[in-house]
């Protein structure tokens, strides 16, 4: 695919980055000669610098030709005004990222695609909505939602309470055979390599395993493998930054007990007067001794969501210490992002990679409903809707030739999630969630086209 990204930021630079592994040709435009001469050094991708909003600029871009065009400077009216254009000058699609959700709740009543914008993206709001999917089951490292919860992600450590340490995935199918969960992929403690699990597949003490569960899958894993699934509802927010301010006005509109801490006293009133049902707090959040009088220790859930990374993630180590059940910190470099486990943070949030995920699934062959990448290993999970003519319709599972580093998690079917076994068939209109090591993508891909 022909990509244009408006934006050499971290935003930008990242999806250029992801998408020139996959082979694309990306053509990065920026007013900025420093962020576009770090970009053409270290990516193979051609760099224009210009405002993307001259229509000389995205003609020099050979916009007409352009499949996807991604509008993600720091300004949303600039990001609107060049989807606009691209879509006018012939891009095939376009996606703007905005920093304001009210676009995103009345895209459908203001009707964007009119004025050429196919998708509207919020970092922001992803990240918001990412945080409140982390409090749902406190027990699991890792969630996402298909189909709002026809199927669900849960990643989590394996502890020797596990009933199913030391048995084959098909040994703990047989003495489990009404389960509503199956693992899709696992990563060996202290080890980056991920293991897409088959029949044979043992499982261990320490395994990072994701699984894929249907109704009630969730309780089910975590009483098999001894985890507590408790209730969240006092939660302690560091930062009235865009997501801080999302996410205390999501969780306290749906019934949570929020606290919010705000250095800065205009933007800590403004909070207060703008949410009357969140205790915000002016003071440094930092500040152990003040986190002790906020009775930081009743708290279900602590979320770093400062402008400083290294900060987010102390301050979640210190409410760790204090022992809050889940820990949720907001983190730019993403060499910590590959770190969260061991450095015993539950949940690490990056507002990039969220973003990137949103933005892939339009990168994708077939009809790929939603994507994301999973934490710390190199595979995605795709929801694939099936045509009539793609080549796994109408087919039993174990008879079709699949990837061996890609797995069918879950098959969602007129809104019913289901865990897809062998024997089952795959129909026209069933969404496939599989998981797939990268090398493995484009094998998958063609199934669905």
């Amino acid at each position: 695919m022909k990509i244009i990204i408006a934006g050499a930021g971290e935003v930008g630079f990242h999806l250029a980055k992801l998408l020139s592994y996959e082979s694309q040709e990306i053509t990065l435009i920026d007013t900025n000669k420093d962020s576009l001469a770090y970009a053409d050094t270290h990516l193979d991708i051609k760099v224009i610098k210009g405002d993307a909003t001259s229509i000389a600029i995205l003609k020099d871009a050979r916009v007409d030709t352009s499949d996807l065009l991604i509008g993600v400077t720091a300004s949303e009216t600039t990001n609107i005004t060049v989807c606009v254009l691209a879509k006018q000058l012939g891009s095939k699609r376009t996606i703007a990222r905005i920093s304001n959700t009210e676009f995103i709740n009345h895209k459908d009543e203001v009707g964007f695609t009119k004025f050429g914008i196919d998708e509207l993206i919020s970092p922001e709001a992803l990240a918001a909505s990412e945080i409140e999917l982390s409090l749902k089951p406190s027990s699991f490292n890792d969630n996402y939602e298909f189909e709002e919860g026809a199927l669900t992600m849960a990643g989590l450590t394996l502890s020797k309470e596990a009933s199913f340490i030391g048995k084959k995935v098909k040994q703990a199918a047989k003495i489990f055979p009404e389960i509503h969960f199956v693992p899709i992929a696992i990563q060996r403690a202290g080890t980056q390599f991920t293991i897409i699990p088959r029949g044979d597949t043992k499982f261990k003490e320490g395994d990072n395993v994701v699984f894929i569960t249907s109704e009630g899958g969730a309780d089910e894993l975590c009483k098999l493998t001894g985890k507590a699934n408790a209730e969240i509802k006092n939660v302690m927010i560091l930062g009235g930054t865009q997501i801080g301010y999302k996410s205390a006005r999501d969780l306290s509109e749906k019934g949570f007990n929020v606290k919010l801490f705000e250095g800065n006293k205009e933007r800590a009133f403004d909070i207060a007067d703008a949410l009357p049902n969140v205790l915000v707090i002016n003071s440094d959040g930092r500040n152990v001794d003040l986190l002790d009088e906020e009775n930081i220790s009743d708290m279900d859930a602590f979320i770093a969501v400062g402008d400083n990374s290294e900060t987010n993630i102390m301050s979640c180590l210190v409410a760790k210490s204090k022992g809050v059940k889940k820990s949720i910190a907001l983190v730019e470099n993403m060499d910590y992002f590959e770190l969260s486990q061991s450095i015993g943070i539950d949940t690490l949030i990056n507002k990039k990679l969220l973003a990137a995920n949103n933005i892939f699934r339009y990168i994708r062959k077939g009809e790929v409903v939603a994507m994301t990448k999973l934490n710390n290993m190199n595979a995605e999970l795709l929801e694939f809707e099936v045509k009539a003519t793609s080549v796994i319709c109408n087919k039993v599972i174990k008879d079709i030739d699949f990837p061996r580093s890609a797995i069918i998690g879950g098959v969602i079917r007129n809104g019913v999630g289901l865990i897809a076994l062998g024997d089952f068939k795959i129909q026209e209109g069933d969404r496939v969630v599989v998981c797939s090591l990268l090398k493995s993508i484009k094998g998958v891909e063609k199934l669905f086209l």
